[in-house]
């Protein structure tokens, strides 16, 4: 059941764009207590169906600059391979220390991003009220 629940939650959060493996990773690794490395690769698994559905409806959408997509999809194939075999050599300790820390840079540049926005709109509100 915490399965399912994992997998709907992280196909809702991948769906929208904003990767539902780093949330999947996570919840494989402190709920259900699978190791860093198998999460990890569970995640791998996990993204392909998701990205596909996710492809075919912003396709529908016409929200896909393909140029782009084919480049960066190019290279990324190259970083995957280059980064699923540094991370096969690399302990497990290690492993989740370097996925906190990814973790805690994004979660401080969504914070600045927001705090960054907000400034935005209080100085376009104050400015709007002074006219």
């Amino acid at each position: 059941m915490v399965e399912i629940l994992i997998g709907i939650l992280s196909g809702i959060i991948s769906g929208t764009g904003m990767g539902g493996g780093t949330i999947l990773i996570f919840l494989l690794v402190y709920l259900i207590g699978i190791e860093q490395h198998i999460a990890q690769a569970t995640n791998l698994i996990f993204f392909i169906p998701t990205s596909i559905i996710a492809i075919i409806i912003n396709w529908k959408h016409k929200n896909i600059a393909l140029q782009s997509a084919v480049l960066i999809s190019v290279f990324g194939i190259l970083g995957a391979i280059i980064g699923a075999n540094i991370s096969i050599h690399i302990n497990v300790n290690i492993l989740k220390k370097c996925f906190g820390i990814f973790l805690a840079v994004i979660a401080i540049h969504e914070i600045y991003t927001i705090i960054k926005w907000y400034k935005k709109q209080k100085t376009r509100d104050t400015n709007k009220n002074e006219n």
